[in-house]
């Protein structure tokens, strides 16, 4: 098995300062990259059998595609603003290019794709935003690309996890075909950290503990969530962002809460 956390690395000449690929992850759907970018600079693909969601982590940029043109996107400067990102949705079969306007962050967030649905923009004020959990179990959702909006097989949400909280909570999987209790998805969680120099903790284990980690994830590294649970904690003091990215046989998000675990999902004076 690859190993599960990957750290950036310094930038290629095309700005490439993380990657992961279904031969790297050792899986078959899910691939996922982040460019940095300076203003001017900019960064050309063409999607093959993938479709991609480009995602505007930090910073402002023109994207085209072979039939669309979206200039000057982009309005956050950092993650912690906590705003819904602009994003693009690339089908295969296509190509883009992105311009950098600022300094720009920018996730590759790709899968299989079949051409069912035409590139697009996905702006601010379509991204639904929910509050999950209660008490120290509460984060912050962005939904950029969820299975009710066109994709064929992209699953791309945005998690912040307040300092000394806890998400991806209680501990849930998704690693079965087993439909309609529960859905395979390979996963991808691309962390930052406020302030840099902290830490979050993330745990992906399995029933039978075959697969059983307990993480120690810093700024900037992408853990890897092949199969099992896989909860987060933010430490007292530092903030916590991830990108998850999703994909597998089916384009549906069912999961199963370790039995444990599942009371916790009652609040205090609701049971």
């Amino acid at each position: 098995m690859a190993e599960l956390i990957v750290s950036p690395t310094a930038p290629t000449e095309e700005g490439r300062v993380l990657l992961v690929t279904p031969e790297s992850a050792g899986w078959q759907h899910v691939g996922f990259e982040v460019v940095k970018l300076e203003a001017g600079q900019s960064v050309r693909r063409d999607t093959a059998d993938n479709e991609v969601c480009l995602v505007l982590v930090s910073g402002k940029a023109d994207v085209h595609t072979k039939d669309e043109a979206w200039t000057g996107i982009g309005e956050r400067m950092s993650v912690f603003e906590q705003l819904p990102p602009y994003s693009v949705y690339v089908a295969s079969g296509d190509w883009y290019e992105v311009k950098a306007l600022t300094s720009l962050e920018l996730a590759i967030c790709a899968a299989p794709g079949a051409g069912n649905h035409p590139s697009r923009l996905i702006a601010p004020g379509q991204v639904a935003v929910e509050t999950r959990g209660y008490g120290n179990i509460e984060r912050y959702i962005h939904n950029i690309l969820p299975e009710n909006e066109p994709a064929d097989s992209l699953l791309v949400v945005e998690v912040f996890t307040p300092n000394g909280h806890w998400s991806s909570y209680p501990p849930h999987k998704h690693d079965r075909d087993a439909l309609p209790e529960e859905s395979l998805l390979e996963e991808t969680y691309y962390f930052r950290v406020q302030p840099e120099q902290g830490f979050a903790v993330q745990r992906v284990y399995t029933d039978d503990r075959s697969l059983d980690e307990t993480l120690i994830v810093k700024n900037g590294e992408v853990v890897l969530v092949p199969r099992g649970y896989h909860p987060v904690s933010a430490p007292p003091g530092y903030d916590v962002y991830y990108l998850n990215v999703m994909a597998g046989p089916s384009r549906t998000w069912k999961f199963h809460n370790d039995p444990d675990h599942a009371w916790i999902m009652t609040p205090p004076g609701k049971a």
